[in-house]
């Protein structure tokens, strides 16, 4: 896939990943206000390598240093207003160094009020309960600037949720029903969210500083070395000759891309950059080559060894290896990236379009020896993972490999000056999902106060048991036990919020606070913690595709030049997999294989019927198996689909039979039509 045929008609990317992604809205910088930002930046980079690889700090200090860097620099580097985002350096008395002295005096605020809590620390124990007068000023200061750098890096959605969960807190005397619980004052609000491990500094908050901001790194550097060029050009040999080469070439690049970075929205307009104008190329529509692309690049945050900041988020709570989590997600995954490449492989056939040419395609042995050595720092990264070590410790390896194998590589040689640029780059990175992420500790630390977590609970199990019963007598047959329906309405409300609630707030933000309210709801049921976080994490990465506010697919249609709603339904239809696959993985936990009970039997039977089951319902979107589908044709093959997902022997026997009489059936047509043609 050439460079110059990928470079036609294109919007400028930054500008585009800028306009769907407010993390990556930075304002321009005048010289020398640039300069020490970039070395505010590069410090706290720096910081978190060091410590990575020799050792952490007290647990408190670590966190607050993070967080001290973290809201000071979202000041400085993340304007009030998008017309702020935009406008040019000018420096004044009222503006040092072009940013307004609010700005440097929030950013001073924040650092002192985080750094006060370490600095007490020896006497947290007398003051837990019993906060001085000091601490809630100092607790109040840093909730306002919290929710303010919240806003300035995520928007809107996340600080009202946030207020709105503190409004709960302080006027639960006023909640309906059974939402009611006595309340707190201001004082002991402050206390529990700003002086305690429950709110603030809590687990989201030390997960981002001891896990998901190494991993940003590793991704940043690892790319700038050349790996994911590698990726992209790995994926160009290996697929695109086929028909519709380009589209499958999407694919399989933003599941390699994937590996090393978790972000949907970047991983479209990297990829896409190259691969959605191919497409358009060799014939496909527009907002069908923008969903493809986004479709693929979401798969990104469920793609190991470097998945979402919700993956580490998971070893945290759930107290299990990264190891585990990264098994449990191969195959949910595989599952993922199949569903798409199915129903572009069916959609390719339908339009007969063309592979690519070989004059427009690397060679696979060429793309090796070239570039080889830029995949090392991940084989040093999986293997210090998989021998047990701690995932930041892994992380600092594969960032040292990614630095040596850069600089002695004659082949795609990196500079000092490229890493000083990466470890800028990578904390600029991180700056919104630490901001996120302590937002979200606020939430967590409401809950864990008022208990909210199980009355909603109560109230969504009661809502699902009330709807079985109603739908039971609807039910044929009694395929369906009323514990069985209950579940499934429970997990379908669960799947609905998650991706509501995706559509205002980042996938780890939207984990966070849905695994806070629904893991309960799903552990009252019978469902294992594992598989509810798994359930609850899948969903939210879903709604980065799912209409109204589809980011990553507006990104890809951006590029495409195409109707971004329209992309937008098309990508959440190829995203079919991922909708699928966890409910399988409720009703048969083996597919994950790190769960207690692992049954090899059952394994293969849920990977089987779900491998066929979206191969059906992707022939059935597409209106094409062998040959186009007839109308019949295709509610059966949904039907059969459906049937075959169920994680049943006899349901997938019939569903499969299904499937193999259509496609015997098309089979037999289309040699009985080339027979009568030759007769001719």
């Amino acid at each position: 896939m050439t460079q110059s045929a990928s470079q036609t008609d294109q919007p400028d990317l930054a500008e585009l990943e800028e306009k769907f992604d407010p993390e990556v809205r930075f304002r321009p910088l005048g010289p020398a206000v640039g300069w020490l930002v970039a070395g505010l930046l590069f410090t706290l980079s720096v910081f978190h390598y060091y410590t990575a690889g020799f050792g952490l700090l007290r647990e408190v200090t670590h966190r607050g240093v993070h967080m001290a860097f973290v809201i000071g620099l979202i000041f400085l580097v993340f304007a009030a207003t998008p017309t702020g985002q935009k406008s040019l350096y000018r420096s004044s008395l009222l503006r040092p160094g072009g940013i307004p002295l609010i700005d440097w005096a929030f950013a001073l605020a924040g650092a002192v009020s985080v750094m006060y809590v370490p600095w007490i620390f020896n006497d947290l124990a007398f003051r837990v309960g019993n906060p001085l007068p000091i601490d809630v000023v100092m607790g109040t200061i840093l909730i306002v600037v919290l929710l303010e750098a919240t806003r300035r890096s995520m928007g809107w959605p996340l600080p009202v949720i946030a207020c709105l969960f503190m409004a709960y807190a302080l006027f639960g005397r006023s909640a309906p029903g059974i939402l009611v619980h006595p309340g707190t004052s201001w004082s002991g609000l402050v206390n529990h969210l700003y002086l305690t491990s429950q709110g603030i500094f809590g687990l989201p908050v030390g997960v981002v500083a001891t896990y998901v901001f190494h991993f940003v790194l590793f991704g940043v550097l690892a790319t700038r070395m050349g790996l994911g060029k590698l990726f992209i050009d790995l994926a160009s040999a290996v697929a695109g000759r086929f028909s519709g080469g380009p589209a499958k070439v999407s694919v399989l690049s933003s599941a390699l891309l994937g590996s090393i970075s978790g972000s949907s929205i970047a991983n479209t307009v990297t990829t896409g950059s190259l691969t959605i104008p191919a497409m358009i190329r060799v014939g496909y529509p527009r907002h069908f080559a923008a969903a493809v692309e986004a479709a693929a690049s979401t798969g990104g945050q469920i793609t190991p060894p470097v998945m979402g900041a919700a993956a580490f988020l998971m070893v945290e709570f759930l107290g299990i290896p990264y190891t585990d989590i990264l098994i449990a997600a191969l195959v949910p995954a595989f599952m993922h990236f199949f569903g798409v490449l199915m129903q572009v492989h069916f959609e390719a056939k339908r339009l007969g379009l063309r592979g690519l040419t070989a004059d427009e395609l690397p060679r696979v042995w060429q793309v090796l020896r070239h570039d080889w050595p830029t995949v090392i720092p991940l084989f040093v990264l999986i293997g210090v993972l998989m021998n047990g070590y701690t995932p930041y410790l892994a992380a600092f390896w594969g960032i040292t490999a990614c630095m040596v194998i850069g600089i002695a590589n004659p082949k795609n040689r990196i500079t000092i000056r490229d890493i000083f640029d990466s470890f800028v780059l990578g904390a600029k990175f991180a700056l919104a999902v630490g901001a996120a992420a302590a937002t979200v500790g606020m939430v967590i630390g409401v809950v864990t106060l008022t208990g909210v977590s199980f009355k909603v609970s109560f109230i969504v199990t009661s809502t699902a048991a009330t709807w079985a019963s109603a739908l039971q007598p609807f039910i044929p047959f009694e395929l369906l036990q009323p514990q069985t329906l209950t579940l499934i309405i429970t997990l379908v409300l669960t799947g609905v919020v998650c991706v509501l609630m995706g559509c205002g707030i980042p996938t780890t933000a939207n984990y966070l606070i849905m695994v806070t309210v629904a893991a309960p709801i799903l552990g009252m049921l019978g469902v294992e913690p594992l598989v509810a976080h798994f359930f609850v994490f899948y969903y939210g990465v879903l709604a980065d595709i799912t209409p109204p506010v589809a980011l990553a697919a507006y990104a890809a249609a951006g590029i495409a030049n195409a109707n971004p709603f329209r992309a937008g339904n098309t990508a959440f239809r190829l995203s079919i997999g991922k909708v699928l696959i966890p409910f399988v993985f409720v009703f048969s936990p083996s597919l994950l294989i790190v769960v207690e009970g692992f049954s090899l039997d059952a394994f293969l039977l849920a990977f089987t019927g779900a491998a066929l089951g979206i191969t059906a319902l992707s022939a059935a979107f597409s209106g094409y198996l062998i040959q186009p589908l007839r109308a019949f044709e295709r509610p059966l093959l949904a039907v059969a689909a459906i049937l075959m997902v169920a994680p049943e022997l006899t349901t997938t026997l019939i569903g499969a039979a299904v499937l193999f009489a259509i496609a015997l059936m098309q089979i037999v047509q289309m040699r009985m039509a080339k027979a009568s043609a030759g007769a001719r």
